[in-house]
């Protein structure tokens, strides 16, 4: 993976008032300005497209192609400035497909980046879009005093579903074998080749997160980031995917990491492990690297820290949580829930799978405390191992699933949740309940224009992300 890349992200509510916009009827190419929020992760420097500033008369004029004028760009910096955003510059082609850059393109946007770099100290955008769609970008940065421009990788579009379009120079479509013959033929060559250029962050290599990157390897995927501080013990060896005895002491993220190398159908595989909590500095940037976020954690503050995630730097996170059921020291049954969280769903809060108090507590450290544990109303929930090799391996399965829902768009199974004793699995359990949920107002797309750890009201009580 390069030191330095760059990406854009946008939701479906914005592609379709840019594409609203520059599509024209009259098949004239148009143009528009737009600030963006940046989000930075350890090698990645992504661009969330936000406000567009349409432009007012007199702003732009369009022949044919289009042009526009500089009274324009002193307001959209202006607003920029006022916004701590940086520029985005966005226009149409005309023509299908991802889009290159012309002469004309290259030289608006030295222009530009000349100006608009150092104005807004942040990286300057250029965006086109084909008339079908495809969104290609480049972003600029001053170096030295002179404009240098390079291609992103991709386009993300976030809602419901996650859509991509790729520069297939920088992230072409993985080489693939016999091995993968009946994978391609279940989901199709095009969303073979679209799900598994992405970068998948798996956080948690226990039970659930080390079979989640079993499947994956064995999918075809080719870009993994592994976050997890924990190393292997002794009782991990009978949930753990690839760990053995020998392996007591390392940590998950290598045993993991070798095993996805080891189990890969894909060529050219990258995996990357960061032996870091998700809560550390660098184990946050690296999950703001990926692309969509598996939530493998067992506590409640990486819980609440992925939900922030998904909304503030428009990365869908697929979660997933097991509760086993003891009376009298027997078992009395097991549910488990998974859910893909992002702009266009509820939030973990929402869907009953994250508990802001407990998240508080845990951040205190006392869910560590077995006294301060015993005094709760619902201590055995604190105590409870539920983490069985069989319970994880369904779970994981569901995960990836909803993977597949999220970027083919041939299904979405909103909120899932098996009962052992119904023998069965509910869907799209969040369009059955009232949901509340204030992520979409105050988190989607504020990236690192506010503090990580930051407070907010969700109606239930004012926490400390």
């Amino acid at each position: 993976m390069p030191d330095l890349e760059y990406s854009v992200v946008m939701t479906e509510a914005t592609k379709e008032e840019l594409e609203t916009f520059l599509l024209r009827a009259d098949e004239q190419e148009d143009l528009v300005f737009a600030l963006y929020t940046p989000s930075r992760g350890e090698h990645r420097f992504t661009a969330m497209l936000g406000s567009v500033l349409h432009p007012q008369d007199g702003d732009r004029q369009v022949h044919g192609n289009a042009s526009f004028n500089p009274a324009y760009v002193e307001r959209v910096y202006a607003a920029a400035l006022a916004a701590g955003q940086g520029v985005a510059l966005l226009h149409s082609h005309l023509g299908p497909g991802w889009q290159g850059a012309s002469d004309d393109d290259i030289l608006a946007d030295q222009r530009l980046s000349s100006s608009a770099v150092p104005v807004t100290d942040l990286p300057f955008f250029s965006l086109t879009v084909g008339t079908d769609g495809t969104w290609s970008a480049r972003a600029w940065t001053n170096e030295g005093g002179r404009s240098q421009g390079q291609w992103c990788p991709h386009v993300r579009t976030l809602g419901r579903h996650l859509s991509v379009n790729y520069a297939d120079h920088l992230r072409p479509v993985p080489v693939t074998d016999d091995r993968l013959r009946r994978t391609r033929a279940v989901w199709g060559e095009a969303h073979q080749a679209s799900m598994t250029r992405l970068t998948i962050g798996i956080v948690g290599l226990g039970s659930v997160g080390s079979q989640v990157a079993e499947q994956l390897a064995r999918s075809g995927f080719t870009r993994l980031i592994l976050i997890d501080h924990d190393r292997v013990e002794e009782h991990n060896l009978d949930r753990l995917v690839g760990a053995f005895p020998e392996h007591i002491g390392e940590f998950k993220v290598d045993v993991a990491g070798r095993n996805a190398l080891r189990s890969a159908t894909g060529q050219g595989v990258m995996v990357r492990r960061v032996p870091h909590s998700v809560n550390s500095d660098e184990g946050y940037r690296a999950a703001l690297d990926c692309d969509v976020l598996f939530s493998c954690v067992d506590r409640p503050q990486p819980r609440r820290l992925l939900n922030h995630v998904a909304y503030a730097h428009l990365i869908p996170v697929i979660d997933g949580g097991i509760r086993v059921r003891h009376r009298g020291g027997a078992f009395r049954g097991v549910n488990w829930q998974v859910q893909t969280v992002g702009p266009g769903r509820p939030c973990l809060t929402c869907v009953g799978a994250l508990d802001f108090t407990q998240a508080q507590l845990d951040a205190q450290g006392l869910l560590d405390d077995p006294s301060y544990i015993e005094g709760l109303p619902n201590a055995e929930e604190f105590k409870a191992s539920e983490n069985v090799y069989t319970f994880s391996s369904a779970v994981a399965s569901m995960e990836v699933l909803q993977l597949v829902a999220l970027t083919t768009k041939l299904q979405d199974f909103g909120v899932q949740r098996f009962d052992f004793f119904e023998g069965h699995t509910r869907a799209n359990l969040d369009a059955e309940q009232g949901l509340s949920c204030q992520c979409k107002t105050l988190l989607t797309g504020t990236g690192d224009t506010q503090e990580d750890w930051f407070t907010y009201d969700l109606g239930l009580q004012e926490v400390r992300l």
